[in-house]
């Protein structure tokens, strides 16, 4: 996380990758979905690829500016670890989300949807909550222990993890409270009821938590 550039930039590359990220995860979901022809396993397939691809693009080019968090749990832990302030954390948190909402509405635009939707898919099992605690602790374990030990492979560490995570967890790797919430407005193939959302963002918080401690283990302080 670069603490170097006005915090205006910072926000600015946090906006930018909310958008791009969050229009990826629900435009590759619709594209996929409308080209897999009812194959549900090819369509996450191609919502898996798009979804690694541009977290390595975004990281690798923002992560300079802003640390390219694009997620609030990663915000959160990165002002829990005292490496940014709380009042900048609240900012990146409210650019990531209001940024990533735009990109939502910006996917559903170019597919010709209703702009404004709720999703319908309801994720609500104990598992769906347990593969979110997993997926959000191994997300943060893995960007403290790459920043610690080869920051170099950060985006590339991030973007094999979430696409690997996507296969292994249960509820499919949503491993962030703002697209969660985000995923809760499109009724597509990527899309939570809003009644599944509390759940959802609680075990994701949790995870991100616990990876403190346990990262301070392995890796030592940063």
């Amino acid at each position: 996380m670069s603490e170097r550039a006005p915090l205006p930039r910072r926000l600015a590359a946090e906006a930018v990758g909310a958008f791009f990220l969050f229009a990826t995860v629900i435009g590759s979901g619709i594209m996929a979905e409308r080209l897999a022809g009812g194959n549900v396993a090819l369509a996450l397939l191609g919502n898996t690829l798009a979804t690694g691809a541009i977290l390595f693009v975004l990281i690798a080019l923002l992560g300079p500016v802003s640390g390219a968090h694009m997620n609030p749990a990663v915000t959160l832990v990165v002002a829990l670890r005292r490496d940014l302030r709380w009042r900048e954390a609240t900012a990146y948190m409210l650019a990531q989300l209001a940024f990533g909402l735009f990109g939502v509405w910006a996917t559903h635009a170019m597919f010709d949807l209703p702009i404004l939707q709720l999703s319908e898919t309801s994720r609500d099992a104990p598992g769906q909550w347990l593969g979110e605690l997993i997926a959000t602790f191994g997300l943060v374990l893995v960007i403290l222990g790459m920043v610690r030990q080869r920051v170099e492979w950060v985006p590339a560490s991030v973007a094999l993890y979430i696409s690997a995570a996507y296969w292994f967890t249960s509820s499919t790797s949503f491993a962030n409270p703002a697209i969660t919430f985000a995923r809760s407005l499109s009724n597509s193939f990527a899309g939570i009821a809003p009644d599944s959302v509390p759940a959802f963002v609680a075990a994701q918080l949790a995870g991100a938590v616990a990876a403190i401690p346990v990262a301070r283990l392995l890796f030592g302080e940063t």
